[in-house]
């Protein structure tokens, strides 16, 4: 059964469910996340190597380019998009991302509760804890 958790700003309503995979660092969507692949290239980044496809993105804030709208769209028209995006602080350039990709995001969330790798859902502004 599904624990309820917790409840952000909603920035594109949606569900999407899957593993965290957790940055502590902001992400640069332009020129890192590569959306043929969905992987982020970014020396000595936590995310670094690691893929986004069906993951719950989890990170502070982007860096860099308006363009990283568009990387969010592009991830989503190749099948790489992740299955929702937890923030802190959410831009106008993930927030735009976001709606054009259709990529479910919710910011305003302590992300000290979310662990990489632990099953979440996003739902609307809600981010359930889902039992292992």
């Amino acid at each position: 059964m599904p624990r309820r958790g917790l409840k952000g700003r909603l920035i594109f309503s949606g569900t999407g469910a899957g593993k965290v995979l957790k940055s502590d660092a902001p992400l640069g969507l332009f020129g890192h996340l590569d959306p043929k692949t969905g992987v982020y290239r970014e020396a000595g980044h936590p995310l670094d190597g690691k893929c986004v496809k069906g993951r719950i993105l989890v990170f502070p804030r982007a860096k860099g380019s308006t363009v990283g709208s568009y990387i969010l769209y592009a991830l989503r028209k190749t099948g790489k998009a992740p299955a929702a995006m937890i923030l802190s602080e959410c831009d106008t350039i993930v927030a735009v991302g976001a709606i054009i990709g259709s990529i479910p995001t919710v910011d305003s969330i302590d992300l000290s509760a979310l662990k990489d790798g632990a099953m979440v859902r996003v739902k609307d502004q809600e981010v359930i804890f889902e039992a292992c």
